[in-house]
């Protein structure tokens, strides 16, 4: 079932929409922090992003305080600070995520089933001037079985526009169907910074000129952005969709600062009937997609366009 291949990468991207001849260098000073629960990325100092594989709250791994270049944050506070941030869903919108609300009948988004960190296949470092590590991970059921296994590549790399994340994922189960089903909570998932909420005067932005949640929810497009104001700069996430994926992906856009990229809820955004996606035991599940993290001058927008063709260049 070659159309049921799935290759998750997310790519986390900072661009800031200078003249190239301003642009940042493409040097990083990379260095990591591992500890028993999580990988502490930092660049010069500044801090990139912590990678957390273990918490007794959030039942499966995930990005916290995602920063740009420049040490501009550009997820939610994590936890959210009650005077500061919107305080729902603190234990299910950490900042960057993946997590499917129905994989075989269980919910690993909503914390009710865990995806464990059994090892880094590859342990975390800095290579060549990227840090890259492979973790691999057990979905394990409510009860203690096994759904299947993932194994997530991560490759962190500065570029000319800012910051790469690879994060390419491998879904296989030996002696199961894999069964992906029909929600609007299912894929990668981004809780962006409370002062680029649409609710605070940002704006959700699709490859197609649609704007805000009554525009962009439900619809697919090869990106889709989330842009404010932080600090005097304009900044903000984009998700983007490669087209390999086995089928387009819809967003999940709430203009209370919520976005999620997901192919499986075709009922859910009112496109077909109910789907399962079904892989055999033995097969791979593979997706891929990108997420762009900029920050620039507060009156110049980065141009998409061109970093989704960067994005598509990577591939």
């Amino acid at each position: 079932m070659n159309h049921h291949r799935l290759l998750v990468t997310f790519v986390l991207a900072v661009t800031a929409a200078w003249p190239a001849a301003n642009r940042r260098s493409v040097a990083a000073d990379f260095a990591l922090q591992q500890k028993p629960d999580r990988v502490i990325i930092t660049d010069g100092g500044q801090p990139v992003a912590t990678y957390v594989f273990r918490d007794d709250k959030i039942l499966r791994p995930y990005f916290a305080s995602v920063h740009a270049p420049g040490g501009i944050q550009v997820t939610r506070n994590h936890p959210p600070v009650p005077s500061v941030d919107a305080t729902d869903h603190d234990t299910m919108h950490p900042g960057v995520w993946l997590a499917f609300g129905d994989l075989s009948g269980q919910d690993f988004w909503r914390n009710k089933a865990r995806i464990v960190h059994l090892q880094f296949v590859e342990p975390p470092a800095v290579r060549d001037g990227r840090v890259t590590f492979t973790a691999e991970n057990r979905f394990q059921a409510t009860g203690g079985g096994e759904i299947c296994k993932q194994t997530s590549r991560l490759t962190l790399a500065s570029r000319p526009a800012g910051y790469l994340l690879i994060w390419e994922a491998t879904f296989r189960s030996e002696q199961r169907d894999m069964v992906f089903g029909d929600q609007e909570e299912m894929g990668l998932g981004v809780r962006v910074a409370t002062p680029i909420a649409v609710k605070q005067g940002g704006t959700i932005l699709d490859a197609l000129g649609r704007r805000n949640e009554r525009e962009v929810w439900g619809n697919s497009a090869d990106w889709c952005d989330y842009s404010g104001t932080i600090a005097g700069r304009y900044a903000g996430i984009t998700t983007m969709c490669d087209p390999q994926n086995f089928r387009p992906s819809w967003h999940h856009a709430r203009d209370y600062g919520a976005l999620v990229v997901n192919p499986f809820g075709q009922q859910a955004f009112r496109k077909g009937p109910a789907s399962k996606v079904i892989v055999k035991p033995g097969e791979s599940f593979r997706l891929r997609y990108g997420v762009l993290l900029h920050a620039g001058p507060k009156d110049a927008a980065p141009d998409l366009q061109a970093a989704y063709a960067d994005f598509l260049s990577r591939l």
